[in-house]
């Protein structure tokens, strides 16, 4: 019998309840920071954007994601370049439907809540995937 290294393994998807208690905790760090949540668990048919703020004149969706298990460095499989374009997908519907905010700078964010705290990636990702 050959020894095989195991595979990686991917993020475990969290429960519901994780999810929205990440969501909240991510929520409150942010309002600390100073930016104004608009919009939260925003859906589209092809996604949804977990936030949408205002962080001064820039208009931000937000990813969160949260984990017990697994490191920031799972970050890049859980959010992958599909995961990326749904995201800028919903967001370009947000700014259909919230004409508004059609000139502001966007910008895509992940907050990352783990056992050791929350982090916050701002700029994570670009509309060019």
């Amino acid at each position: 019998m050959r020894n095989e290294a195991p595979a990686p393994k991917r993020p475990a998807v969290p429960s519901p309840e994780k999810g929205r208690g990440g969501e909240e905790e991510a929520a409150v760090f942010l309002q600390e920071k100073g930016i104004r949540i608009l919009e939260r668990n925003f859906r589209f048919r092809r996604g949804e954007v977990d936030i949408i703020a205002l962080d001064g004149q820039t208009l931000v969706f937000v990813e969160v994601k949260t984990w017990a298990a697994y490191g920031i460095d799972a970050l890049e499989q859980a959010l992958d370049s599909k995961k990326q374009r749904k995201i800028i997908e919903t967001s370009k519907y947000f700014l259909s439907v919230n004409r508004k905010y059609k000139y502001m700078a966007v910008r895509f964010d992940v907050v990352f809540i783990s056992p050791g705290g929350v982090t916050h990636l701002a700029s994570a990702f670009t509309e060019c995937v």
